[in-house]
């Protein structure tokens, strides 16, 4: 006799009437909100009960309906910790007297920073040991930690509850004993001055923004205002120039940043700024020695061109022009060292070094893999001609290389070790194109197993992004074969809104153009199964973060194509939470979304395809969303509310399931092995509902 399915949660309604702009909406589940959230990203516990107790009615729902999977999520679990060499090691970093490192023990979550001599392999110091610091907590995570160039102090930050407010501490390494009080609220990175002197930690308010710079004796004493933003929509960062020369504060947001520099040789002046920011105008600078090198997008270098300055502060003016924009050529960042300059670029979703000598002609750093992920891994030490750089595909494991910059030879330094065995033959990685709409070439690269046959019958995990600049690497996941080796095509699409064909490619989908990223991430689809990758209704969409808006964008559009809707804390509640100048990420996003509290035009635009606001009677796929209680940038509440407005708008049996992590932030659980089960679940949920699980219960 089957047996009944469990009932899901009925969320109760409270309309919510909003009045903005000359239009009206309703939130039925505005509710969800704890109007005390800023105190909940601090203290967990101090959730209002009523909210609790749907959020674990919402989780035991999940794990009763998904309770025929646990045997398949253990096994994905198994796998993917199986192809993790357990007690692994970085690659050492030279600098000076020591090498510095990471290594992991066998069974442990986090790992243990060390150094030893340059060029042995023994007399390990252990400087920070964060499995021993993480035990008895739910969660544990370092955002940041530092040797001080004079290689006495260790510095680093940790967050203890997933909200992204950090503690910094500091260790004399001679003694082992903490010097001066803990650093609160801090973000996750910071500076040390090149003389050892000085900290400079950046000041999250009590709205998560990092809004202030300060510096302090890095062996203890009190804190001095450095720089403070007046723009609510601008972030703080601090750093090192490559050379030591100057200590950077750096400004921005998606489309404007600005610098501030300090002179290292006298680290307690006031900063000074570079170029006075100019909206839509992005530029980033290091010292090289006897110059300034900036990358922008100044004049209209869409794609970017480098500029250098001779000038004490490098003001636009005394830009001079270096490597031109070239269109389709994105220059995503470079690195200096004192003979030679390595810039990365991105063409049609590829990666590729160029080496530049102070005095020389360039020569050029790529793979012949038809797709390949290549990323510069940088180093400490200046005087140098060697770099690092770390190679990947979606068949190849990573592979990390030095690279002499003078004689070209490569050595490589290590090959992921893949414990349980890969054999890169039994697959194939390809590079495909689906035209959009508008004609538009859109890359999809895709993993299988070279037998699967590409007649339809496969079932395809789609996974997509699209935001802020940010590409999808082709690289290698130990995660994803255990989909793959079931059969399934595994397939990511370079939509717009990633910079995967250039800064171009990203703003053909911000804003006004926005529609462009769900049309694509369609399209790819569409591409995929008229190709034999894949059958409309049989495709399982994933996506997490601004990749979980696309989710709920397209589940809305066609929700006839998939078979799945894996959302990971996703931003689904693009109006209201664009809309609410509190919330941390709001007025810095509007540059990428658009600011519906003042323009008319952006609020019918957004209106026009919030996920949660587009939620209409229709027959949609299974729903996965998941959240994270402590999540500063996506609010627990958007899932939530999401879940609750499709359940109770979805004409059709289909579940719609809820997992929030009530101990966790925006990346989930901190431990290694614990978010292998995270994404074990959205693989195994992705299975169950292609196989239509619920109706066999």
């Amino acid at each position: 006799m089957p047996t009944s399915l469990p009932k899901p949660p009925v969320a109760r309604k409270r309309p919510h009437r909003i009045e903005q702009l000359g239009r009206v909406r309703v939130d039925d589940y505005a509710w969800m909100k704890d109007d005390n959230w800023q105190q909940l990203l601090r203290d967990p516990k101090s959730l209002r009960p009523d909210v609790r107790e749907h959020l674990e009615a919402e989780n035991a729902y999940a794990k009763a309906m998904l309770a025929g999977t646990e045997d398949l999520q253990a096994q994905m679990f198994a796998e993917m910790k199986g192809r993790i060499k357990e007690d692994d090691s970085s690659v050492p970093k030279p600098d000076g007297p020591w090498d510095y490192y990471v290594r992991y023990e066998v069974g442990a979550q986090h790992p243990i920073h060390a150094r030893r001599p340059r060029g042995s392999s023994e007399s390990e110091q252990v400087l920070l040991d964060e499995e021993a610091l993480s035990k008895s907590k739910a969660f544990f995570q370092v955002g940041a930690a530092h040797h001080s160039p004079d290689h006495a102090l260790y510095a680093w930050a940790a967050d203890e509850q997933g909200s992204e407010y950090y503690t910094i501490r500091v260790t004399d390494l001679a003694t082992g004993v903490a010097v001066g009080a803990p650093v609160e609220s801090a973000y996750g990175a910071f500076a040390i001055s090149p003389d050892s002197q000085w900290l400079f930690w950046v000041w999250r308010d009590e709205n998560a923004r990092p809004a202030k710079v300060f510096r302090r004796p890095i062996r203890g004493g009190d804190d001095v205002l450095v720089y403070e933003e007046p723009d609510d929509g601008m972030f703080l960062g601090v750093g090192v120039t490559s050379d030591d020369r100057f200590i950077v504060i750096g400004s921005g947001n998606q489309e404007t940043t600005e610098s501030w520099i300090i002179p290292a040789a006298d680290p307690t002046t006031a900063a000074v700024v570079a170029e006075p920011r100019q909206v839509g105008v992005k530029y980033h600078l290091d010292h090289w020695t006897d110059r300034w090198v900036i990358n922008t997008n100044a004049d209209g270098a869409v794609d970017f061109k480098l500029a250098v300055s001779r000038a004490d502060i490098p003001a636009k003016a005394t830009w001079e022009e270096w490597i031109p924009h070239r269109p389709g050529s994105y220059i995503t960042g470079f690195e200096t060292l004192a003979g030679h300059i390595v810039r990365a670029e991105r063409v049609n979703a590829l990666d590729r070094l160029v080496v530049t000598p102070r005095d020389g002609e360039e020569h050029v750093i790529a793979f012949d893999e038809e797709a390949y992920a290549l990323d510069l891994d940088g180093g400490y030490e200046y005087e140098t001609t060697t770099i690092r750089f770390v190679y990947q595909s979606p068949t190849t494991p990573r592979q990390t290389f030095d690279y002499d910059l003078e004689t070209r030879e490569r050595t490589l330094r290590k090959s992921q070790e893949i414990p349980s065995g890969h054999d890169p033959s039994r697959y194939v990685a390809r590079r495909l194109t689906a035209k959009a709409p508008d004609g538009a070439q859109v890359p999809i690269t895709v993993l299988m197993l070279k037998d699967t046959p590409l007649d339809g019958s496969a079932p395809l995990m789609l996974y997509g992004y699209g935001a802020y600049g940010i590409a999808l690497d082709p690289s290698f996941s130990i995660r994803n074969l255990s989909l793959v080796d079931r059969g399934w095509i595994w397939a990511n699409a370079h939509i717009r809104g990633g910079s995967d064909k250039g800064w171009g490619w990203f703003l053909d989908g911000r804003k006004e153009a926005k529609p462009n990223t769900f049309n694509d991430f369609i399209a790819c689809a569409e591409h995929l199964a008229a190709n034999g990758y894949g059958t409309a209704g049989r495709i399982a969409a994933y996506g997490g973060s601004a990749g979980g808006m696309l989710m709920g964008a397209i589940a809305n559009m066609r929700p006839d194509l998939w078979g799945a809707i894996v959302a990971a804390v996703p931003f689904v509640d693009v109006l209201n939470t664009m809309s609410d100048t509190t919330l941390p990420l709001t007025p810095p996003e509007w540059p990428e979304w658009g600011n519906p509290l003042e323009s008319a035009d952006d609020y019918d635009r957004i209106a026009d395809y919030s996920p949660y606001d587009k939620v209409m009677a229709q027959a949609y796929p299974p729903v996965l969303a998941t959240g994270g209680l402590s999540d500063p940038r996506v609010t627990y509440w958007e899932p939530a509310k999401w879940v609750a407005k499709l359940r109770e708008w979805s004409a059709g049996p289909t579940p719609m399931l809820l997992k929030i992590n009530m101990e966790a932030g925006h990346g989930g659980a901190s431990g290694r092995f614990d978010f292998l089960k995270e994404i074990a679940l959205d693989y195994a949920f992705a299975v169950w509902a292609l196989e239509k699980g619920w109706q066999q219960a």
